[in-house]
């Protein structure tokens, strides 16, 4: 009906949103974030799940086609991400978005850096163990390891310094440079603030220089410093006369605000009395624009260096920062009561420059005009107030203020994980780095958080009865490799968190197709699960289990996984696997390969059990033969394979008595028997091989050669003759394929052989 509440009243779709009270003023509308699926229209099922971090996934479907007569359907749709957070990978053309190849590359180049780190603690903690010295993080030398673990992965995340041109644009104001990222913010950040000690001298200009690499991130919110330099620079290619353009004296202001003095300086020779057809008529001008920019150019820092091409002058000492700090404010106070002010005809350039000069003696009015968001009047109040702030306890009560001063018409993931740091909350910031940035940042700024704060180290590390117990960096990480092992597109098949709190054993009930169906990489996941001590390692075994057998390379690989982490049950367990696998499908001599590797001597047992069975009836037999390239394989350093090592010694036998009697030389007639004597003495020899054996010797020992075997031979032969006589009497003896008369065929070329032995007849 035409005008009924929350029913579509323009045809177009969109359902009306009903309030229940028109005489109050609306709501503000809710945000709308348009999602580009690329699927048709029209879309008859549209599926929203949750995904990492703060990610939707959003699969649109198109109702099946069953228009070609082939009575086949099939569903065509997209799915797509949305992200309905206001940090990590925003929308910002400031911005550069990580995309799923360049976030793989990080998380690929961490590892190293991350393993690593957890050697060195284990190795550390081995020492602290057995030299009853303190905690690994109470170590000396540990936050110098940290540190070193936090350049190689902040070097993964990009590098914010421009790249040299030999030839720039002089009208250019903001470089070139690589379009940074929230990732690298933050992560920057947390190394600034609990890792770096070299900082804690000059932590307040620290500050200033992460503004400068990151400003441009705070324009998704608001206008901010990078945003006004931005749009002038667009501005300035089609201005005659820069100085009486209100932005170009904005510009100046808010970049001076937030120290960035090397553009200032620029910008201040963008001056029109600098150019050579006026300098007659605006000496004076030019002489006080020139006389700002020198004071500028020499404004004191408290900080030991500088990075190559910014403007300033060094104090690396707290006095000598005093004393230059007097000195160039006595400059400018008296820059700023100079009578040449006067003589300045150009009256914007003459308030322009004076309102730079009231930043520089650090009118908080000024400052808070010329900045725009509240981190940038926070950094300006180190550089013209309050330069020697230290603590956090002063800089949360400083940022608080200047919140008020600059409130934000928006969150930013950076700024709430600011106001963390500085109210020294760790669940704080913790809760929005997850919410931000994702599990890799978590699971890798943890150590980070924990380098010199024994409190963080203890809420990290303690283990929690509601997690199962374990503590909440074992969390974070079976929540990143649990990231690892699975698909963008089959998150739903991931175990659910709440499984992660429950016993190890439970783990062997669950539907684990999650752990095999999505191996991104077989040497990530095990790294951060193996530093999991209560339920990783569990996890770990689990996912090995699960890896296909088909292919030996992975096999291979999956046993260097099991050696790396020193699990001989798991990769004997794999072994047996594909084993089992290899003889099923036909390929006897890699299933037996697999089989010795495991040391599986049942297996082994009943392969020879098998094999047994397909032994020939004498030399020449074929059936014997088609094993004989299975043997082949075992080579001849089998040891103790059980029913195996008979057969071997067997094939052995066979082929030395086939050259024995094609040769009649008494040389491999002898080699023969003591083959022959050695599987009848062999326990391992079963006993239904002994007449069969015996049987296919009587020819060589029939031969009219000397006497093959001496007296004591001769007689164990016999005695085993004997034996046999005895077990024929047994239900369960069978020699149908040898002929009746075979034992004492036997029997007589033994006795015969014994005479000659005994007498010496040759």
């Amino acid at each position: 009906m035409p005008g009924m509440p929350g029913m579509p009243t323009d045809g177009g779709g969109a359902i009306v949103p009903f309030t229940g009270e028109p005489a109050q003023a609306a709501p503000p509308p809710p945000p709308v974030r348009p999602i580009r699926h690329g699927v048709a229209p029209p879309i008859f099922r549209i599926y929203v799940s949750w995904s990492s971090g703060n990610l939707l996934q959003v699969a649109c479907l198109r109702p099946p086609n069953s228009e070609g007569g082939g009575g086949t359907e099939e569903l065509v749709g997209s799915v797509v991400e949305v992200n309905l957070g206001d940090g990590g990978s925003g929308g910002s053309e400031a911005e550069e978005k990580i995309d799923e190849g360049e976030m793989r590359r990080i998380e690929y180049g961490s590892v190293p850096a991350f393993a690593l780190l957890q050697s060195r603690k284990n190795t550390l903690a081995d020492a602290a163990t057995m030299s009853h010295v303190p905690s690994v993080p109470d170590h000396a030398e540990w936050w110098q390891y940290v540190l070193e673990y936090s350049k190689t992965i902040g070097n993964l995340l990009g590098n914010p310094d421009p790249p040299v041109f030999m030839i720039e644009d002089p009208k250019t104001i903001l470089k070139v440079r690589e379009k940074p990222t929230s990732l690298r913010a933050a992560w920057e950040l947390l190394e600034i603030f609990y890792v770096d000690k070299h900082l804690q001298g000059w932590l307040p200009e620290r500050l200033v220089d992460w503004l400068s690499d990151f400003d441009s991130l705070l324009s998704t919110m608001a206008s901010t410093v990078y945003s006004k330099l931005s749009n002038f620079q667009k501005k300035l290619i089609n201005l005659q006369i820069v100085e009486d353009d209100p932005d170009y004296w904005n510009g100046l202001s808010a970049a001076l605000s937030v120290g960035w003095l090397d553009i200032v300086v620029n910008m201040l020779r963008f001056h029109g009395s600098y150019q050579l057809d006026q300098m007659d008529n605006r000496e004076t001008e030019n002489g006080l624009v020139e006389a700002v920019a020198v004071l500028v150019s020499t404004m004191p820092r408290l900080r030991p260096n500088l990075p190559t091409g910014k403007l300033g002058q060094c104090c690396k000492t707290r006095p000598d920062f005093i004393k230059a700090w007097e000195k160039w404010r006595g400059q400018v106070t008296k820059l700023e009561c100079s009578a040449f002010w006067i003589q300045c005809g150009h009256q914007k350039t003459r308030y322009g420059l004076k309102n730079l000069l009231h930043i520089m003696m650090g009118n908080i009015n000024e400052l808070t005009d010329a900045t725009s968001h509240w981190l940038e009047l926070f950094a300006s109040h180190f550089l013209y107030i309050k330069p020697f702030t230290v603590g956090f306890e002063g800089m949360h009560l400083l940022a608080q203020k200047c919140i008020q001063l600059k409130p934000s018409s928006g969150t930013n993931g950076l700024t709430g994980l600011i106001l963390g740091v500085l109210s020294e909350n760790t669940e704080v910031v913790l809760a929005e780095c997850t919410k931000n940035f994702g599990p890799w940042l978590v699971t890798h700024a943890m150590e980070l958080l924990t380098a010199d704060n024994d409190y963080a180290d203890v809420m990290l590390h303690e283990e929690r009865l509601n997690f199962g117990g374990i503590s909440i960096e074992e969390l974070h990480r079976l929540v990143y490799a649990q990231v690892l092992c699975s698909h963008s597109l089959t998150w739903q098949f991931l175990m659910p968190f709440c499984l992660f709190i429950f016993p190890r054993d439970l783990f062997s009930l669950l539907p684990l197709g999650w752990l095999t169906e999505a191996w991104i990489h077989p040497m990530i996941a095990p790294t951060y699960l193996s530093s999991c001590l209560n339920q990783g390692l569990g996890l770990l075994e689990i996912l090995l289990l699960k890896q296909p057998i088909q292919d030996n390379c992975l096999v291979l690989k999956t046993l260097e996984i099991c050696r790396l982490y020193e699990l001989e049950n798991v990769s004997t367990i794999i072994m047996k696997i594909a084993g089992i696998y290899h003889w099923k499908h036909g390929r006897k001599g890699t299933g037996v390969y697999w089989f010795q590797q495991a040391h599986d001597k049942v297996c082994l047992d009943r392969i020879a059990q098998q094999l047994f069975e397909h032994i020939g009836k004498s030399v020449t037999d074929d059936s014997f033969k088609q094993w004989e390239g299975l043997l082949e394989l075992l080579g001849s350093d089998i040891g103790s394979a059980g029913g195996l090592e008979f057969l071997h010694r067997y094939r052995d036998f066979k082929r030395s008595l086939q050259q024995a009697l094609d040769r009649r030389c008494g040389e491999a007639a002898r080699q023969t028997v003591d083959f022959l004597i050695q599987l009848m003495k062999n326990p391992s020899t079963p006993q239904r091989f002994w007449l069969p054996l015996l049987h296919d010797s009587v020819e060589l020992l029939n031969s009219k050669l000397s006497p093959l075997m001496n007296v004591a031979e001769t007689t164990l032969l016999l005695n085993k003759l004997q034996e046999l006589s005895m077990a024929k009497r047994c239900p369960d003896f069978s020699s149908n394929h040898l002929p009746s008369h075979a034992i004492s065929s036997v029997r007589l070329a033994l006795a015969s052989n014994l005479a000659r032995a005994i007498l010496g007849d040759p």
